[in-house]
């Protein structure tokens, strides 16, 4: 008789053959919450009885897929280290060059349009020599994160994640729970897809965000990531990962702590 983890590791063997999923990617206890949330809502106990569910029900497998996706983000995440990237991106944009950031995962947009609105917002930052690149691994989240649209729910209310900024007026078109991003915010991003952990590496950067997305990443893939973002700094460049997240202890000598409070580092 099998047991509720052999139905489990069925469930995801299922997902990665014909969603064509890589679950290996990411830690079990992230993978059984999405799972789990889905089940709750197609009323679905086991988890064979909603591998049989995906079987028969498209639309319940982009659902799925989409669940899986990490994509929980906010304008401004964590406002006291929104602070302390000011004056890194003051330092950078005082040198008389092209200043290049990546936002990796960006999820639904807020992530690179929160670096575009801060520059933007201070006087002290040159925002015309910077220019955001956002990757995701997910294409349908990036069509959401190019639109540029937003809305106040249960769980998200936009005009309080913008307090930061002196007047998101400025930034941001408001009509009643909706918001859009402006076009002068919008020009500062560029979106791409790509996998942060199979992709190549990317060149020159002065600053990756790579927030969030490693509390959710198996720990044997957390070194690749960060060497490919070491590779994608230069040298000097800054990193900043989430608050509530570390460096990998093979990694450590390749970042220097700028605040580390905040999760800011250089490159060493």
């Amino acid at each position: 008789m099998s047991t509720q983890d052999d139905r489990f590791t069925d469930l995801l063997e299922y997902i990665e053959r014909e969603l064509d999923f890589e679950s290996g990617f990411y830690n079990d206890s992230y993978l059984d919450r999405r799972i789990t949330a889905r089940m709750r809502r197609t009323d679905t106990e086991e988890y064979d009885a909603y591998q049989r569910l995906l079987a028969r029900d498209d639309e319940e497998k982009e659902a799925l897929l989409d669940s899986l996706s990490i994509n929980v983000t906010g304008f401004f995440r964590n406002p006291d280290a929104w602070e302390k990237l000011r004056p890194v991106l003051r330092e950078l944009t005082e040198n008389n060059h092209r200043v290049r950031i990546w936002s990796a995962p960006c999820a639904d947009g807020r992530e690179p349009y929160s670096i575009a609105m801060l520059a933007l917002d201070d006087s002290e930052i040159n925002e015309r020599r910077i220019e955001i690149t956002a990757t995701d691994i997910n294409p349908d989240i990036l069509e959401e994160a190019q639109a540029g649209v937003y809305e106040t729910s249960q769980t998200s209310d936009i005009a309080e994640e913008l307090e930061p900024l002196d007047d998101y007026e400025l930034y941001i078109e408001q009509d009643g729970n909706r918001f859009q991003v402006k076009d002068r915010v919008k020009d500062l991003v560029t979106f791409e897809q790509h996998d942060l952990i199979r992709g190549e590496e990317k060149t020159d950067f002065d600053l990756v965000l790579c927030r969030n997305l490693l509390i959710y990443i198996d720990s044997s893939f957390k070194v690749p990531i960060f060497e490919t973002i070491r590779g994608s700094l230069r040298e000097d460049g800054y990193l900043m990962i989430g608050m509530t997240e570390t460096l990998p202890t093979e990694c450590r000598d390749d970042f220097e702590p700028v605040y580390k409070q905040q999760r800011i580092y250089r490159r060493s």
